[in-house]
């Protein structure tokens, strides 16, 4: 699976694991290739389908792919196997399928044709249920919002709610790491991505600017190579461009069961996080509302464990075998397997390395804790001032920083996806980037006894700036007694975007504004002799863009300029981590 990102990859083996677990009749398989299938439009698309060398009607299992679907053959084999038509088609303008390529533009549609044909087959029982990771999650939820009557069941691991807010941009940066390498490495045509991984200097070519000139997609003269590129670029604030793609605002449209799968330190966790909560929420049926199942592993797109960057969380941590074919068997079979009885809820939580089965997400165990900021005003740097407490401030000097965009703090580790030879994803020690100026560091003091944090993550902050737009930046680290700093989650604010992702508003410079950092949600223990750790800064590169601080357009400039930028932590301003702690921890 050479072509496929990591987190493609992950999702691979996370269902192949989930055949090879699962005690049923086995029988021999039978393929066809490339068979076609006509969307409403006249375009065809292509797809293998696997399924049992057998007489009689089975469910079918769809896989819609942007990846090539001869990647799939292991996992379609063994799903065949086990008494299931599995179909692995090519999406539209993707290898062996005609039409056009551009990302979500046509997946709802052309889902729900590939259901009903697929539901068509003379070897198919009526009922579908779809499965993958990544844009293939997407590509099952997207169907979903179009209602094809038999599709019965979604199986999405690792993908987003909405395709600009945790997908294209975060806070309203762009991800900038994610969108030049998967746009570059896995979506460019085969002739001349096979030239990019040779030729390739994708971590220096990030620096340049403007963004729009990206110059991984000029090469070979191609033009038109990725035009859905510089249109994420002129589209930064959530508007009609992306609305008609976007899963939350149609989760009343959802009328299936989903099981969805996500990761601590995968790139989509709060957009997996969001559709099992907007589902539960609002789904278009007592099926879609009731019928929601999570579970969350640790690496996803950073990797399939147990060893996820410097941290090997133990074999345990592995996505536990035989999910999807339980899931499947329990929804489309009827099979008595005891998933009925089970908690909708599983987890895996950090520091203990162990598992959690829950009623809901967030557990409701867990209480939202302030932990609030205090210095002496000299925060800067791992062996700066800062420090973190349950006391409410007083009267307290601010922190504040040079934040430079010609020299922005450099990414380490963290939800990355898709190059990981070049920039390694997961859990990563801190103390590299904490050693600058421009990061501010607050620590508890060390735990007499475990702290245990599930559920979501947030700072309040009181914030200023020399510029009319920057960015600030915070990171939650668990601190061993070792000194190794293990990242857990992260998050940003641009601060045009500070009230909402579909209104810009600069700043005026000097103005004290309040913000709110979303750092999604973990689930880790604190150890006894740990700290907990909040890192503050305004660049996170490159997995962010670095905001220029001159409120041009982001996409379109070069300019750049310094910005002195303020964290103020007084009785006024009581900037706080917010901490979802259980107090009693469940074993």
């Amino acid at each position: 699976m050479t072509n496929i990102a990591a987190g493609l990859r992950y999702a691979a083996v996370v269902l192949l694991l989930s055949a090879l677990a699962c005690s049923a009749e086995i029988y021999e398989v039978t393929v066809e290739s490339d068979v076609a299938a006509k969307m409403r439009d006249g375009v065809v698309l292509r797809a293998d389908i696997y399924r049992p060398k057998a007489d009689g009607r089975f469910p079918v299992l769809l896989e819609r792919t942007p990846y090539d679907k001869h990647e799939y053959v292991a996992d379609a084999v063994e799903y065949a196997k086990h008494g299931y038509v599995v179909v692995v088609q090519d999406v539209r303008g993707r290898y062996s399928s005609e039409g056009e390529w551009y990302p979500f533009k046509h997946e709802s549609l052309d889902g729900y044709d590939s259901v009903e044909w697929a539901a068509g087959l003379p070897y198919s029982s009526g009922k579908v249920g779809m499965f993958g990771g990544s844009y293939v999650g997407a590509t099952q939820l997207l169907a979903a919002i179009a209602t094809p009557p038999h599709l019965a069941g979604i199986f999405p691991v690792n993908t987003a709610s909405n395709y600009h807010d945790g997908w294209t941009y975060q806070g309203g940066a762009f991800e900038q790491w994610f969108n030049q390498s998967w746009t570059t490495k896995d979506l460019a045509p085969d002739t001349l991505r096979r030239r990019v991984l040779k030729d390739s200097n994708a971590l220096k070519w990030a620096r340049e600017l403007p963004l729009a000139s990206y110059p991984l997609l000029s090469l070979g003269g191609v033009p038109g190579l990725a035009p859905y590129y510089t249109d994420w670029l002129a589209h930064p604030s959530y508007d009609d461009y992306w609305r008609p793609w976007s899963i939350e605002d149609h989760y009343d449209k959802i009328i299936v069961p989903a099981f969805t799968v996500t990761a601590w330190y995968d790139i989509f966790l709060g957009g997996s996080l969001r559709n099992y909560m907007g589902l539960r929420a609002h789904g278009g049926s007592e099926a879609a509302l009731h019928g929601q199942r999570l579970m969350i592993v640790v690496g996803g797109h950073a990797g399939d464990g147990p060893k996820i960057g410097e941290v090997d969380f133990g074999p345990q941590s592995v996505f536990p075998s035989g999910t999807l074919l339980r899931w499947y068997d329990f929804l489309l079979k009827g099979v008595n397997n005891g998933m009925a009885n089970e908690k909708p809820v599983r987890f895996f939580t950090m520091g203990r390395n162990e598992w959690h089965d829950e009623d809901v997400w967030p557990p409701a165990r867990a209480q939202a804790t302030r932990y609030f900021l205090h210095s002496g005003g000299k925060a800067n740097t791992v062996n700066g001032d800062g420090s973190l407490s349950l006391e409410s401030p007083k009267k307290e000097k601010n922190d504040h920083y040079i934040y430079d965009p010609a020299d922005p703090v450099p990414t380490r580790g963290g939800p990355l996806c898709c190059d990981e030879e070049r920039l390694a994803p997961g859990a990563f020690d801190q103390r590299p980037v904490e050693t600058r100026a421009d990061v501010l560091v607050y620590n508890s003091p060390v735990l007499e006894q475990d702290l245990e944090v599930t559920g979501p993550v947030g700072l309040e902050m009181y914030v200023k700036s020399s510029a009319s737009d920057t960015d600030f930046t915070a990171k939650l680290v668990d601190v061993w007694p070792n000194g190794f700093a293990q990242n857990l989650t992260e998050g940003i604010v641009r601060m045009r975007y500070r009230g909402a992702q579909d209104k810009p508003d600069l700043i005026k410079p000097g103005k004290v504004y309040r913000i709110n950092i979303d750092l999604w949600a973990t689930s880790n223990v604190f150890l006894a002799g740990h700290r907990v750790r909040l890192e503050v800064s305004s660049s996170n590169f490159p997995r962010f863009d670095r905001n220029l601080n001159t409120g041009d357009d982001q996409g379109f400039t070069s300019r750049l300029v310094k910005a002195t930028n303020t964290v103020y932590h007084d009785r006024d301003h009581a900037s706080a981590l917010l901490l979802p702690v259980v107090a009693t921890p469940a074993r």
